[in-house]
């Protein structure tokens, strides 16, 4: 999720109808915290190398699972869990027409229901940002060379990454976790992601 995020598109052309679709739903209802133009084209590249399930918890309205949907081969399943159920009623209106696309409302630990992922998106819940938000387990719910996407952090400049003058703790969770070979990506000057793949070794717990 990230603030004013619906509004950076604003002066974005030739974006994905469904998109599009999202975008103008979450105007309609005033959502503003859709993710940036940057992390959804990441998203879009990303969801093309998935072959079965994709999963992302934090649906908004839409705009995020749907550069993800826009960007899946034909057959695999994209499952996406909101915690405010009138958001989760306006993302499955946006999907309607969309019969490979599955919106849960709850707590983002429903997103264990579907899994292992080939590709699981964290964004609202399971990043262990917040306190009391348990990280999600990776070797659990990732398939082995699955990925899982973790955004929304500032560039780090030095190591180990701080924020407000502090190690960053969730930032080194998951660049440090022993299932993952994880990469921070710059997407802009205020804006990157991590992308960890499941190692292939990891039994599962």
């Amino acid at each position: 999720m990230s603030m004013s995020g619906t509004d950076a598109y604003d002066r974005e052309p030739h974006l994905p109808p469904l998109v599009e679709r999202a975008l103008a739903a979450a105007r309609a209802h005033g959502f503003l915290h859709s993710c940036r133009p940057e992390q959804g084209r990441l998203l879009h590249a990303l969801a093309g190398g998935a072959r079965g399930r994709v999963g992302e918890t934090g649906t908004g309205c839409g705009v995020g699972l749907a550069w993800l949907a826009s960007g899946t081969r034909q057959g695999v399943r994209l499952v996406s869990v909101e915690r405010d159920p009138e958001r989760a009623r306006v993302a499955a209106e946006v999907f309607a027409d969309r019969p490979d696309v599955r919106i849960l409302s709850g707590d983002w630990r429903r997103i264990e229901e579907d899994g292992p992922y080939d590709l699981l998106v964290l964004d609202g819940g399971g990043t262990g940002k917040t306190p009391g938000d348990v990280p999600a387990d990776p070797a659990r719910l990732l398939t082995p060379g699955g990925r899982i996407v973790v955004d929304d952090f500032t560039p780090a400049s030095d190591w180990p990454p701080r924020h407000d003058g502090r190690p960053d703790r969730p930032r080194l969770f998951w660049l440090e976790h022993p299932a993952l070979d994880t990469v921070e990506l710059p997407l802009a000057g205020d804006l990157a992601t991590l992308v960890g793949t499941r190692r292939r070794s990891t039994a599962t717990t």
